[in-house]
């Protein structure tokens, strides 16, 4: 059993993204479950969110999503969300999702998620994860971890991140976490108006920026942003694309073809969906792998 786990860990070891390979690559997906069943929600907000996207209670593990995706040849970025402050649950480990995601690096990316409220604690997260794991980026969600993105309290968090050249990624718009639950969850979505990250892409602007999500209802805001400032990109997560807006699709297929980034939301919402509601929309042949692949391949730093 020893020689085989030696030879299972070299084989690990040696796992390389082979970009050409890849059908497209996702990113935006969540570490919903430890590998020790150890949840990221609650069970309020876990069964709320699985109502709203008619999704089930469907939660793979880290190394369970490695497979998903490695069948389908595609790579995925990978992500936990800490927002125990606000919440009081704490979240998949982050040493767990940049370990297994190293592990499986043929096809995992590793984000990692820290809360803004923990101050100084959650800066030095930030820079450990970044230097033992290389971790690309960052997750924010504003709504459920209560804060405006361009509150100071974040601002050492994102000085940290660009002088790394990391990514902030952050949640806009609507979310499915505490829909339907009394009172939301107590989850409030005034803090996820893509307007304050155009303060943050202002006053850090060497700062690579996701916008997740058509940003319902301030999808014009979105576009707004991305289109002004060099470094804000939009991933298209979280909805099925036959139901984007009709200026987030001429959009994408015209002044931000090179900023629009294909997302799915997993296990919320599947990339074989996806795929299959995107293949029906009118982007142009050119666009179509920027959108699928390239601008992330390019962003994430994958091209040579």
């Amino acid at each position: 059993m020893a020689v085989v786990g030696r030879r299972q860990a070299r084989d690990v070891r040696h796992r390389v993204m082979e970009l050409s390979k890849l059908v497209a690559i996702d990113v935006h997906t969540h570490a919903e479950v430890s590998a020790s069943r150890q949840e990221s929600l609650s069970d309020e907000l876990k069964s709320g969110a699985s109502g709203y996207f008619g999704a089930g209670q469907q939660r793979p593990t880290i190394a369970e999503m490695a497979a998903f995706y490695r069948e389908r040849s595609m790579a995925a970025v990978v992500f936990t969300v800490d927002a125990e402050t606000a919440t009081g649950h704490p979240p998949v480990p982050n040493d767990e999702v940049a370990q297994t995601c190293a592990d499986h690096a043929d096809v995992l990316i590793p984000f990692a998620g820290v809360d803004p409220w923990k101050g100084k604690i959650a800066v030095a997260e930030a820079r450990r994860l970044i230097a033992e794991y290389g971790v690309r980026g960052f997750k924010f969600h504003p709504s459920l971890q209560g804060f405006f993105p361009n509150d100071p309290i974040a601002y050492p968090l994102y000085e940290v991140l660009a002088e790394a050249g990391a990514i902030a990624l952050f949640h806009t718009g609507q979310t499915g976490i505490g829909a339907r639950v009394r009172g939301g969850g107590g989850i409030r979505l005034k803090y996820s108006n893509p307007m304050c990250v155009d303060d943050v892409a202002v006053d850090f602007p060497d700062l690579p920026i996701i916008l997740a999500h058509p940003s319902f209802p301030w999808q014009d805001e979105a576009l707004a942003v991305a289109t002004h400032k060099p470094l804000v990109h939009i991933d298209l997560s979280g909805w099925s694309p036959k139901y984007f807006p009709p200026q987030l699709v001429q959009y994408a297929n015209s002044l931000l073809q090179d900023k629009v980034l294909f997302g799915s939301d997993y296990p919320l919402i599947s990339p074989d969906r996806w795929m299959a509601d995107f293949a029906a929309l009118p982007i142009k042949d050119a666009v179509r792998p920027k959108i699928l692949k390239e601008n992330a391949a390019r962003l994430l730093g994958l091209m040579k």
